[in-house]
């Protein structure tokens, strides 16, 4: 099972940030005491703080280790960078990210089927089967080409119409994707925490 969450301070303070830049390695430490696999997707930086970052996660357990995480993650210590700062509490967000499917064009996925083309008015009528319909298989996608009497040359376009096809499709999902992950930064709660922190040492609350 493949899970991705992305941590992100939002739009939080410096502290925020901080919280962000430590929890990557208790996350990471946690999974692999959890027996998973990760893998840093993507991470931003703000004044050398990791503000934002995502994280693939790979294991049979990965959809209880991130139920584990997912919501608001509260820190409970003093501001490290505003000493007379009265607030201490500093909370960040984590969230499931929708699975990316990166779709592939094997010829084992594909069903050809041909048929006889026909022109205009009845005129140049071909009486073979040079028109090709192309089924992509795992994505119900369908082409059909007529533009030569060659069924070759058909097949080869239908292949490749097919190709552009899946290509716009994943980049429709990517977008989705990066939509979901903008909105995510401007939705961090502050407040009813999934789990808290405390100290300088990210000590954990439990209870």
């Amino acid at each position: 099972m493949e899970k991705r969450i992305q941590v992100t301070a939002g739009n939080g303070p410096k502290e925020c940030d901080y919280l962000v830049h430590h929890l990557q390695d208790i996350i990471l430490k946690e999974a692999s005491l959890a027996g998973l696999s990760t893998e840093i997707l993507e991470q931003s930086f703000k004044d050398e703080l990791r503000s934002c970052f995502t994280l693939k996660l790979k294991g049979d357990q990965a959809e209880a280790f991130i139920a584990r995480w997912l919501g608001s993650i509260c820190w409970i210590n003093r501001s490290p960078f505003r000493p007379k700062h009265k607030r201490k509490n500093w909370f960040v967000g984590i969230y499931e990210l929708a699975e990316e499917h990166n779709i592939s064009l094997c010829e084992r996925d594909i069903l050809y089927q041909t048929m006889r083309s026909s022109g205009p008015g009845g005129q140049h009528v071909n009486k073979v089967n040079s028109a090709v319909r192309a089924l992509h298989i795992p994505t119900g996608i369908i082409v059909q080409v007529m533009d030569t009497r060659s069924q070759l040359q058909n097949r080869k376009l239908a292949y490749q119409r097919l190709l552009e096809k899946i290509q716009q499709l994943q980049q429709l999902e990517w977008g989705k994707s990066q939509q979901q992950a903008w909105e995510n930064q401007s939705a961090v709660i502050r407040g009813n925490a999934k789990r808290i922190f405390r100290g300088d040492k990210f000590k954990e609350l439990w209870g």
